[in-house]
């Protein structure tokens, strides 16, 4: 997903730095405010210094009326040695000092029948004294429906598709399939959700393209998921359809444990726990080899939702 464009060598600025951490607060701000109009409770910030270098700010509302836990936070961290996780992919910069700033987003919502989510967009330097920096920016959305509808999925997909669209011809089907082989439970051999966006080491056409299409991600994640929350949280549900979301939410918290390179950035780089886990639903059930009964809601999820699949 990246270019040999000799554009994409060119250091960024200290200024090109701050609008990108500019850009993460405004949009922290924003989110936490379109997000507490939709629960009616607000959020409570949470400012954290990181001992080895940087800092952020986790934002956190729980017990709402429409969210059992929804967090985002914005971190800018810097350190003098790139952990494990951020050199699998790019063994070459193993050992050179890094930059990170990120915002991550996670909601839970109470009534099973509203998906659970999750978004992120970040910027990456990897730099040492013999070479030139290198940077990239990554990011992406995804959705984990508990209870699956099509409209939900199809309206989900298309605003994916529009928040890339203008930047690349493909980039919505690259990013989209990224995403569906990202989000793949790999010891269970299922999605996680129904996927979206999903992009890494992104630096084509240069910074300020670049930026562009990181902040049209972040700026269309309220659009896509808003209007499933308008429409799906009055819809009454059954202490078995709350069974079945906390068993569900199981697989999110494997997969985050076992396999989000986040996370483990997070971790290994000696980031905040309260903050990196911040992802973790409050309430979840593991039961043993349990499968879905044939014909039902839940078996529908299995079988028509979670495979990966075209949906626009």
């Amino acid at each position: 997903m990246n270019s040999s464009s000799t554009e994409k060598t060119t250091p960024p600025s200290d200024t090109d730095t701050k609008r990108v951490i500019d850009y993460l607060s405004g949009l922290q701000t924003s989110l936490c405010e379109e997000l507490s109009g939709l629960d009616g409770k607000a959020f409570v910030a949470d400012e954290w210094q990181r001992p080895q270098g940087g800092g952020g700010t986790t934002c956190l509302l729980e017990g709402g009326g429409l969210f059992e836990r929804a967090g985002v936070g914005v971190s800018h961290v810097f350190g003098n040695q790139l952990p494990p996780s951020a050199s699998l992919q790019r063994p070459e910069l193993a050992g050179r000092g890094f930059e990170a700033m990120g915002l991550s987003l996670v909601l839970h919502p109470l009534n099973p029948f509203v998906p659970t989510t999750h978004a992120n967009i970040r910027f990456f330097i990897a730099a040492s004294p013999d070479n030139d920096p290198v940077w990239w920016f990554g990011g992406g959305f995804d959705l984990t429906p508990y209870y699956g509808f099509e409209d939900d999925c199809r309206h989900w997909h298309r605003t994916a598709r529009d928040a890339v669209e203008p930047f690349g011809d493909g980039l919505y089907q690259s990013f989209k399939q990224a995403c569906d082989e990202y989000f793949f439970i790999k010891h269970r051999q299922e999605a996680r959700g129904i996927g979206g966006l999903f992009f890494d080491d992104f630096d084509n056409g240069g910074f300020e393209h670049s930026f562009a299409l990181m902040q049209s991600v972040g700026n269309h994640f309220i659009k896509a998921y808003r209007p499933i929350v308008e429409k799906r949280r009055d819809i009454e549900y059954k202490e078995q359809h709350r069974e079945f979301q906390q068993y569900r939410r199981g697989r999110y918290v494997e997969f985050n444990l076992v396999q989000d390179r986040g996370t483990l950035f997070g971790l290994q780089s000696g980031g905040r726990t309260e903050s990196i886990l911040m992802s973790m639903p409050p309430a979840v059930q593991w039961r043993y080899n349990w499968q879905p009964e044939n014909g039902t809601e839940e078996q529908n999820l299995y079988t028509k939702f979670l495979p990966a699949r075209e949906w626009i």
